[in-house]
């Protein structure tokens, strides 16, 4: 320990066998790495890692495990859609779909963290909600909120979210809804969707597909 005078009581400050204990316990064991470990890896929220991120979680109230809807597959379908079978090799679709669960990665889940943090203080107000998109998924491009009225709202997304980020969006709890406020989630894939030539982004023809973008 640094000026370990300091933390000694005055009673005890001139006693030769207690300092010399004390001066030796203290050559002989420097706390000051664990200490440093402990604020790199638990307290600090920017570099906290493994546990120190679980801690953070539980203190705001969000955890580490989302559910991800399990992919369909051998269904009968259209040709657009993944995983879909045509006539004659796929059958209707007849119960509900699975989820298995998924652990979000340190990175991810700090950004999780902290979305939750922003959201547990907030006022709900679009251009908060803005911020915590924005934040939630740097670099992706451009997602925002749509006040539709009549206490609906959207959340666009000019590009296709991961499985697990939508699990993260829709169960987390981190996007919280204001009190009596219907949600819906709009996927829009810039350049890959059909439309008519007035609408940016879409294709026309044998180019794009039809959207399917609202959860």
């Amino acid at each position: 320990m640094q000026n370990i005078e300091q933390t000694i009581l005055s009673q005890y400050a001139n006693s030769p066998a207690l300092l010399a204990l004390i001066n030796e316990f203290n050559s002989a064991i420097d706390p000051s790495p664990e200490l440093n470990s402990f604020y790199d890896n638990v307290w600090n929220i920017a570099t906290a890692a493994g546990w120190g991120l679980d801690n953070w979680g539980r203190i705001v109230g969000v955890s580490r495990t989302v559910p991800v809807p399990v992919p369909l597959s051998g269904f009968l379908g259209f040709s657009q859609q993944p995983q879909s079978a045509s006539f004659g090799h796929g059958v209707f679709y007849l119960m509900p779909n699975s989820s298995v669960n998924y652990n979000l990665l340190d990175g991810a889940y700090r950004e999780l963290i902290l979305t939750k943090a922003f959201s547990n203080i907030s006022n709900c107000a679009i251009p908060t909600f803005n911020k915590m998109l924005m934040q939630l998924f740097p670099g992706r491009g451009n997602a925002y909120v749509i006040d539709q009225g009549n206490m609906h709202m959207i959340l666009m997304f000019e590009f296709l979210l991961q499985p697990y980020e939508l699990s993260i969006l829709k169960y987390s709890g981190a996007f919280s809804n204001p009190t009596g406020v219907l949600s819906q989630i709009y996927q829009y894939n810039r350049g890959h969707v059909f439309g008519f030539s007035q609408q940016p982004g879409s294709n026309g023809f044998g180019h794009g597909t039809f959207f399917k973008g609202f959860q």
